[in-house]
């Protein structure tokens, strides 16, 4: 069979067929990205993988604890993974087993680790050209006119105990995209707890619906002295195609928030 070798965005080299043809995803935003590019190529997804609603394939439990035998028995040509989502252990159990396994590493939007660019390789080394959604989501950030004036907001994804987006996340970077800056980001964690009173100054709560689905009678109420921005967990967090979304909705979302 042939073969050919593409790398990952930690710099692995993986050994992927010519023309491949069964993939598994074990990120919800990969899993969104095949399907929405070339749905027959999915094999198996986690219980997490909720976009489309209609994917029909095996599940194979979650991000943290994949069913790892599950997906070997499925032979994939290749199996998509994120280096925040998943497990070091199970990507080297799975590689161990003469899976080949391909790790994205998505921080921003665009430049070094940003999402453009690091979904149109792992399409790539699943052997499709970069489809009309990615270049609509390029577009689509492009084209945002730069923030008229800057917030400082706390970015709650957690209550009992509270966490928040630290530094280096995707998620605060689609915010500071849209000019609303972390006031965590220069936490040591990359989802650190916090003490609500012991937060530095800000003007906006950021209340995504996941992975702790913040409503307008839970989250706010903590919040007393700054407006809330209830958001979707999916256009904030995800890199695929809501990205298209995101780039329309979110900026009215947080600007409603005063």
């Amino acid at each position: 069979m042939s073969q050919r070798t593409v790398i990952d965005d930690e710099g692995r080299s993986v050994t992927v067929p010519a023309e491949t043809n069964r993939v598994v995803s074990i990120v919800p935003s990969l899993t969104e990205a095949i399907a929405a590019s070339a749905p027959g190529l999915l094999v198996g997804a986690t219980d997490w993988c909720t976009h489309p609603a209609d994917l029909d394939v095996p599940r194979l439990k979650g991000t943290k604890n994949p069913d790892v035998d599950a997906i070997f028995e499925l032979q994939p040509d290749l199996v998509l993974a994120n280096q925040e989502e998943n497990r070091l252990p199970d990507l080297d159990a799975l590689r161990a087993a003469g899976v080949p396994v391909y790790v994205t590493d998505v921080r921003t939007l665009d430049g070094e680790h940003g999402a453009f660019d690091s979904l149109a390789r792992m399409l790539d080394a699943c052997g499709l050209d970069e489809p009309s959604w990615l270049r609509e989501a390029r577009e689509t950030w492009a084209a945002l006119s730069e923030p008229a004036d800057r917030r400082r907001a706390v970015t709650p994804i957690w209550r009992k105990p509270w966490m928040a987006l630290g530094r280096d996340t995707f998620a605060g970077a689609v915010l500071a995209r849209l000019g609303v800056d972390n006031v965590l980001a220069g936490d040591p964690e990359r989802y650190p707890r916090f003490d609500l009173a012991a937060l530095p100054a800000h003007d906006l709560v950021v209340l995504p619906d996941e992975p702790y689905l913040f409503t307008a009678d839970d989250g706010p109420e903590a919040f007393p002295e700054a407006p809330s921005a209830l958001v979707s967990g999916r256009l904030l967090t995800w890199y695929g195609p809501s990205l298209v979304e995101a780039a329309r909705v979110l900026p009215g979302a947080l600007a409603a928030a005063r």
